[in-house]
């Protein structure tokens, strides 16, 4: 910190700056042959893929995670996977605390930018929360998950799967170990009918997606839903429609043919992980159009602020449906649970969106002219990336050396976040002391 104080750097640069800077060194580690499976050195630009999709909490892959990577490969992405769901300035907040080192007004600024917290004030108790829910949630996920892999691959190996994979659900990161068993990059289409397995990791996903402002609020209020922050209302909500509808949806359309138990499962699965977890247990390929257009739709936009989750949040799509709803009822300003909302907030969010609409779409353009693929299936990759989901239609792991390095850029610009990465480019003019004349322009 006492670096980036010398040279000027603001909250946003730092975080922009920390995460590149974890990104290569878990590349680095990745590159070395200790981390292969096969004792080969992986080339530079599958270990920089994976070490980006590993912090960034994506799960796009170009080796099988199972196959191609040794114990310490798998440890190494683990462990990012764990500070890029947590966030590379908290752990390092949470370490230096750990170390008995002093955390000073500067490093407190650049951790309430990291963990999206509301206030300066508090802000290491509430990033000792964060460890300690992660902590637990983590736990209970692993002892949830036991039993369904015990049963397949014994205690010893199973309680290491079990690890593994509330880690990778709770982070929403969506990297598997299945492949040994279903094939390459099967994710978890062999297990698609189990709720012992599907239960625990669509709440993983669920109650990481959130975000931890929200956790506070249910630890603290619990079921007094009327004094939690509106911020926590709107997030509730909107989650709680964002699965219910397209689980709703994949019932009646993609797996209606399916029997009622695995249709079930299927259906909520399907709803869940594409924001933004990249677990899958059906075959994307044989979705109806509606079914991926829906499915893109939801990893465009992920889950909460300072969850560990992508995408343009949750906050985001309910501050545009307010403002939408505003000017159809000819009100002055958007609402939202009885409060108003204020005015940056609803420039932030049509920002994002037009930021994530327009790297979406670039970005296939780019995949589609150079892979000679369709237009379709380019904007399903490029907005998984860029949601940092994981999901895939297959095609990522044949991606040339263009594609593979746009399909990083995204998910490194989606962990980072739209409006950071923003903020971090463009450099603050300060307040405006005079305006300019106003003119009115018609839109519509």
């Amino acid at each position: 910190m006492l670096y980036f104080r010398k040279l000027r750097l603001t909250s946003f640069q730092i975080i922009l700056l920390g995460f590149l800077a974890v990104i290569l060194l878990g590349a680095a580690l990745l590159a070395l042959p200790v981390a292969s499976r096969d004792g080969e050195a992986a080339t530079w630009l599958d270990s920089l893929f994976t070490a980006t999709s590993a912090l960034c909490v994506t799960g796009l892959v170009v080796r099988d995670t199972a196959r191609c990577w040794s114990l310490f490969g798998k440890a190494v992405i683990l462990a990012l996977i764990q500070i890029g769901g947590l966030g590379v300035v908290t752990m390092a907040t949470l370490l230096g605390v750990m170390a008995g080192r002093r955390v000073g007004l500067r490093q407190r600024s650049v951790l309430q930018e990291s963990v999206a917290a509301p206030r300066l004030g508090g802000i290491l108790r509430y990033t000792r929360f964060i460890l300690r829910a992660t902590l637990a949630l983590e736990t209970a996920g692993a002892l949830a998950l036991f039993p369904a892999f015990a049963r397949v691959y014994g205690p010893q190996k199973g309680a290491g799967f079990a690890i593994f994979h509330a880690i990778s659900a709770f982070c929403n990161a969506g990297f598997d170990l299945m492949g040994e068993r279903t094939g390459a990059f099967s994710s978890l289409t062999g297990f698609g009918d189990r709720l012992g397995l599907v239960l625990p990791v669509c709440l993983l996903i669920a109650v990481g997606g959130i975000g931890f402002l929200t956790w506070d609020d249910i630890a603290v209020h619990r079921f007094r839903v009327r004094r939690y922050r509106m911020q926590s209302k709107a997030i509730l909500a909107v989650s709680a429609v964002l699965i219910l509808l397209p689980a709703a949806l994949f019932f009646f359309s993609d797996f209606s043919d399916r029997p009622l138990r695995e249709r079930l499962c299927l259906s909520l699965f399907q709803a869940v992980s594409p924001r933004t977890a990249g677990f899958n247990t059906a075959d994307l390929n044989a979705m109806t159009g509606a079914g991926r257009a829906v499915t893109v739709v939801l990893m465009l936009i992920g889950g909460a602020p300072g969850s560990t989750a992508g995408g343009m949040k949750t906050t985001t799509l309910a501050v545009l449906l307010a403002t939408a709803a505003a000017v159809m009822r000819r009100r002055k300003s958007p609402q939202l649970f009885g409060r108003r909302i204020e005015e940056q907030a609803v420039h932030s969010a049509a920002t994002l969106l037009l930021l994530y609409l327009f790297l979406t779409v670039v970005g296939a353009v780019v995949l589609s002219v150079a892979e000679g693929l369709p237009m379709a299936s380019c904007l399903f990759e490029t907005a998984s990336a860029v949601g940092t989901v994981g999901l895939s239609l297959g095609i990522t792991p044949g991606l040339g050396l263009l594609s593979r390095l746009v399909l990083i850029a995204l998910m490194f610009l989606g962990r980072v976040g739209g409006l950071t990465l923003l903020y971090a480019a463009v450099q603050s003019e300060g307040a405006e002391l005079s305006q300019r004349p106003l003119e009115k322009i018609n839109v519509g």
